[in-house]
């Protein structure tokens, strides 16, 4: 190996498999305001196990980079909004959609790694997210709807990225 004294790239002997199908098991909360909306009651109920992954990993999804973890409801409620057919640009989304909503995986993937209590596979904390929570529910509709109203795409591509 070429030594230097300056930082330099080097190669990592760890891999990070990825098989497809791969699967995270993490159980959501329990529902705690039957008056709020499903996705926005799921994102508070996470906080918990947010603040644990933080407290144990640091930021290691990237989380939060936009928002803080207090301004990810209010995010959520935008892209109902868009879910529900306002327009992107009047739903109140706090900065450009696809950043916002990488705010919004990444404490959904920190919360997951706390919960599950380990680093999950490549993409499978991802498909968590997009698959088995209402939050995730709320990003596909909104992605739609984005599309659907003409939206350019990379807005509403990245909303919720191909993992294939």
């Amino acid at each position: 190996m070429l030594e230097c004294d300056e930082p330099a790239l080097v190669d990592y002997d760890v891999v990070i498999d990825d098989e497809e199908s791969q699967t995270l098991a993490c159980p959501l909360p329990p529902r705690l305001d039957a008056d709020a909306h499903a996705a926005v009651d799921e994102a508070k109920g996470l906080r918990p196990a947010y603040e644990r992954a933080i407290a144990k990993y640091g930021n290691r999804a990237g989380a939060v980079r936009l928002l803080d973890a207090d301004a990810i409801p209010a995010a959520i409620e935008a892209f109902i909004r868009v879910a529900e057919g306002r327009p992107w640009k009047q739903a109140g989304i706090p900065g450009i959609p696809a950043r916002v909503s990488q705010d919004i995986r990444g404490y959904y993937e920190m919360a997951a790694m706390a919960i599950a209590e380990h680093t999950p596979a490549a993409w499978a904390g991802y498909r968590w997210f997009r698959d088995q929570t209402k939050t995730g529910e709320v990003m596909r509709k909104a992605r739609d709807a984005m599309r659907e109203s003409g939206a350019k795409e990379p807005l509403w591509r990245f909303l919720l990225p191909s993992d294939t």
